[in-house]
Formats: C-alpha cells, sequence, structure tokens
C-alpha cells in the first residue's frame, strides 16, 4: 500500500492510504482522511480492523516523521520503503537552492550596475553570454534542464548548460550528484549492490562541500533501511497520485474509509 499527502484544488492537504494491486482503477483509494496529522489519520485507520493492517505486506511513504509514525503504529507488521522520488526531490531541491542564490548574487551585481551609470553617467553595457543570455537570465532559464537528464536536453539547453557550468562550476557539480543518485534508483538491481553504491555517493557529497546535500546524505543514513527496501520489489507511492479524487473530499468531510 502507499500513505501519502495530497493537495486539492481548494489547497487543503489529505492523507491518502492507496492499495497499489488496483493500479490506480476501482479499488485503488482505501482511506482519505482530512489533514496530515498523525494522531487525526491514526483515529480513522483505527476503523480499519487490525487484522486486516496486519496483512499489509508493505507501505510506501514520504520522509516525513508523521507518516512514519502512522506507518509503524498502524501497520505493525508491514516493511516500510520510502519513496524514490521524494528522495530525488531533496537533491533537485537542493540544486535549486544554489541556482536561486547565485541568481539573488547576480541581480543585485545588476542592480548596483544600473546604480553606477545613473550616478556616474558612464555606460557600462550589461554582461551577455554567446546564446544571448545575461548573467540573471541565464541563472532563470536553467532552472527547467537541472531537473533533466543530460541526455533530454534540447540543443539550446545544452549551450546554455555548457555556459552556466563554466560559470559556476559548482552548480555542474551538483547536477552530477543529483544525477548520480537519480542513476543509483534507475540501475541498481538489488539492495546488496545499492548499499555499496549509495556510500559512495555519500563520500561524494562529503568531499563536495554542499551543505544541503549533506543535510541529504545523512536523512538518508537515518532512514537507511526504509530507503534500501526501495531495491526489493521497486515499490513507489505512484499509486497514491494515479486516481482521481471522489466527491467525499468536499470540504467539511473529516475522513473516508473504503474497504481493504
Amino acid at each position: 500500500m502507499s500513505i501519502d499527502e495530497t493537495s486539492l484544488s481548494d489547497g487543503e492537504l489529505y492523507t491518502v492510504l492507496t492499495n497499489k494491486d488496483a493500479h490506480g482503477r476501482k479499488g485503488a483509494l482505501a482511506a482519505i482522511v482530512a489533514g496530515t496529522k498523525a494522531e487525526v489519520v491514526r483515529e480513522a485507520l483505527d476503523h480499519i480492523p487490525q487484522e486486516k493492517r496486519d496483512l499489509v505486506e508493505e507501505i510506501t511513504l514520504d520522509l516525513s516523521s508523521s507518516m512514519k509514525n502512522i506507518a509503524i503504529m498502524e501497520f505493525r507488521n508491514t516493511k516500510r520503503t520510502i519513496d524514490r522520488f521524494h528522495v530525488q526531490k531533496l537533491a533537485l531541491d537542493a540544486i535549486q537552492e544554489m541556482r536561486i542564490g547565485h541568481r539573488w548574487e547576480a541581480l543585485k551585481a545588476e542592480h548596483e550596475r544600473k546604480l553606477w551609470i545613473k550616478s556616474t553617467g558612464e555606460v557600462i553595457p550589461p554582461e551577455v553570454f554567446s546564446n544571448g543570455d545575461t548573467r540573471p537570465q541565464l541563472l532563470v532559464r536553467s532552472r527547467y534542464l537541472l531537473f533533466k537528464s543530460a541526455e533530454k536536453w534540447t540543443d539550446s539547453q545544452k549551450e546554455r548548460a555548457k555556459i552556466l557550468f563554466e560559470q559556476y562550476p559548482d552548480l555542474e557539480q551538483a547536477y552530477w550528484l543529483t544525477h548520480k543518485l537519480r542513476k543509483i534508483y534507475a540501475n541498481t538491481p538489488r539492495r546488496s549492490l545499492a548499499n555499496t553504491r549509495l556510500a559512495k555517493w555519500y563520500l561524494e557529497v562529503e568531499n563536495s562541500g554542499f551543505d544541503a546535500f549533506k543535510v541529504i546524505a545523512a536523512t538518508l543514513r537515518d532512514r537507511e533501511t526504509e530507503i534500501i527496501n526501495f531495491f526489493d520489489n521497486r515499490a513507489t507511492n505512484a499509486s497514491a497520485e494515479s486516481f482521481d479524487l471522489p466527491c467525499s473530499t468536499q470540504r467539511g468531510v473529516r475522513y473516508k474509509l473504503l474497504p481493504l
């Protein structure tokens, strides 16, 4: 099964429990609970007989402590597996944080250039790279290419990436750290090999000196068993996002349970 949170059109968060065997079709939704507080979700799931919950063999979840608490207390005999896409998102968020930091520095420099021109009358043209981007534009327009694998870049993205990485070697290093983590998940066939490859990745993160990535590595180490469990069955939370939520999520409905 999968447990995850989802945001509806009004921005309210709900916790959803889904059955993977249904593959997003009829019978996929087992429970939907308004909010994400562990005690509220547990109160709702307690209405499902414990003997049924004990039959669940594996549950996928994100890295939040509340989801972990729910899974431990409500599914006592169940293997917990951290969803790979939540892990990869941490790395993507880290590199975007670095990019945004450089962007603010570029905007500050551009503001100072304009102030200097205004105060002195001296004409200082903006820096323009070979693809026509100014430095602030380069950092804004590089956002999406940093999400993608290099083999999926368009020609213009390849050109932009080359310029970006020449100007900001730290972004290139962070990009390849993110890419290597993605490859570990995509190309590792068994958990014993995953242990080895993740250990090497942790070492690269440590040598990089990037604080954000060090936090990610520490988080993964703290949940290492649940991370490595992925490589047994390659289970993810995709089933929690592959169905249409029913009308029971209307405002005022606290929770809805369906037969397991």
